[in-house]
């Protein structure tokens, strides 16, 4: 018979036919004359109720029916009279796929920490809370694509594997075929890669962003979507190894509009989740956030606040004059800290705030300067309970310019010759900004740790799964 997924099953009123759904067992209950099979197939955090006759299946052929089994039931549709659900089955029979041992299975109905869960990521997908969380991701993914679609943008496939020995260089992954017990090295010690399979030393990827703007500068508009690396030895919760990283770049706009291209996007995104997550949400809201939906609803009705970061810088400095005490320091030229960017959202504005024209020292080399020459169009959305949810800012299109900038800071662009042709050949003015998709989901799930957003998180020491 046909399988009725679970999610479906619970919104039929067709009381009387009969019906399949499979799944797996949450728990089991009942007397000598019934069984309750609480049973959840991953489509909606609710469980359908398998309501089991034992004259007519016997207790025999439950007892595999333990929590973390699997199994297909199939039975009437029945109202039901029970608290919190509508529906019910009446089993008439009952198929076991596979049986979850209750003295070794690790997910037992009880309460478990969020470290228990890392270390068992292979099975966290089947409780309540990660399953929300997985299909709110999904749904996360859908909505940034749906945007951009809509916009007209068009998605751009960045490399993983990047021989550019750019900026921040020093904190990516070495992708190598080289025999690393013998490593061939020329007369002055360094490592020789020309038998190496690029033939040059070659890393994952930080960013997307330089082919990224390649890209806007022929097709107008585009947007990556994909995986991103940082060898950063960090183990806070608000970093990854491995993550993913949306960042369109777009052809003539100026900062005005890329602030409004943020804000338009990240409201968006917000709304597709309160639209189309709303049983995960409320779940997430009542278990772990109770400020979850409010704060969500808050921020995509209130405009952000535009704010330049000399005047943050001022705001800062007047609440530590009126006592506010903060663990790093706050002054001009300072790279704020998240204790900063969560002030000015969540105390001082009470809503998210973009912040916009940094000093060039603390901002990358491609950033456009300001007429001041101090500081850069960058624009970077600080949110409640986050701080930096995305970077942003107009590059700079002007190839001497830009070039006197490199040469300043000394960035080694023996290998970037293609990125500087895009400002000798028709460079044009254009913006972008990178958005980190489990920023993003740490936001909208409410969770506290950045490990808990993603199926299996790539921190130091730790590469299980």
């Amino acid at each position: 018979m046909k399988r009725t997924e679970i999610k479906d099953a619970l919104q039929c009123t067709q009381y009387g036919q009969q019906i399949n759904v499979r799944g797996w067992v949450r728990s089991r209950r009942g007397n000598k004359n019934v069984s309750f099979i609480a049973l959840n197939d991953g489509s909606t955090i609710k469980n359908i109720q398998i309501v089991v006759d034992l004259a007519k299946i016997s207790e025999s052929e439950l007892q595999p029916v333990t929590t973390g089994s699997c199994i297909s039931a199939t039975g009437i549709l029945v109202e039901s009279m029970g608290k919190g659900q509508t529906v019910e089955i009446q089993a008439e029979q009952i198929e076991v796929y596979g049986t979850a041992d209750p003295d070794t299975y690790p997910l037992q109905k009880k309460g478990h920490s969020m470290e228990y869960l890392r270390d068992i990521a292979h099975l966290r997908p089947r409780t309540n809370t990660f399953g929300a969380v997985f299909r709110i991701r999904h749904n996360m993914a859908i909505a940034i694509h749906t945007y951009f679609h809509q916009h007209g943008y068009f998605y751009f496939h960045t490399p993983l594997i990047t021989a550019s020995d750019c900026e921040g260089a020093g904190q990516m992954f070495q992708v190598t075929t080289k025999n690393l017990y013998n490593l061939k090295k020329d007369e002055n010690g360094q490592i020789d890669y020309s038998d190496d399979f690029f033939g040059k030393m070659s890393a994952l990827t930080v960013s997307g962003q330089l082919e990224g703007e390649l890209g806007a500068m022929a097709l107008g508009k585009i947007y990556t979507f994909g995986p991103t690396f940082r060898a950063e030895n960090s183990n806070t919760p608000r970093h990854l190894a491995e993550f993913w990283m949306i960042e369109p770049e777009v052809a003539f706009i100026q900062k005005d509009e890329l602030m409004d291209l943020e804000e338009d996007f990240l409201k968006f995104c917000v709304r597709w989740a309160l639209d189309n997550c709303a049983d995960d949400l409320q779940f997430l809201n009542d278990m772990f956030d109770k400020g979850l939906i409010e704060r969500l609803k808050s921020v995509i009705d209130t405009d952000f606040v535009r704010l330049p970061y000399t005047e943050g810088i001022n705001i800062l400095q007047e609440a530590i004059k009126n006592g506010k005490h903060f663990e790093f320091p706050c002054n001009w030229g300072d790279d704020l800290a998240s204790e900063h960017e969560r002030y000015l959202v969540e105390e001082h504005f009470g809503r998210p705030v973009i912040m916009t024209d940094y000093p060039k020292e603390i901002k990358a080399f491609y950033m456009k300067l300001n007429e001041d020459g101090k500081t850069v169009q960058g624009t970077d959305v600080l949110f409640p309970s986050i701080g930096e949810i995305i970077g942003g800012s107009v590059r700079e299109e002007n190839y001497d310019k830009l070039m006197a900038e490199i040469e300043r800071r000394q960035i080694p662009m023996k290998d970037m010759w293609w990125y500087l042709d895009t400002r000798r050949y028709g460079s044009a003015p254009h913006a972008g900004f990178g958005l980190g998709f489990e920023r993003l989901m740490l936001f909208v799930t409410g969770m506290q740790n950045i490990r808990d957003v993603i199926p299996f998180p790539r921190t130091p020491k730790s590469a299980e799964f």
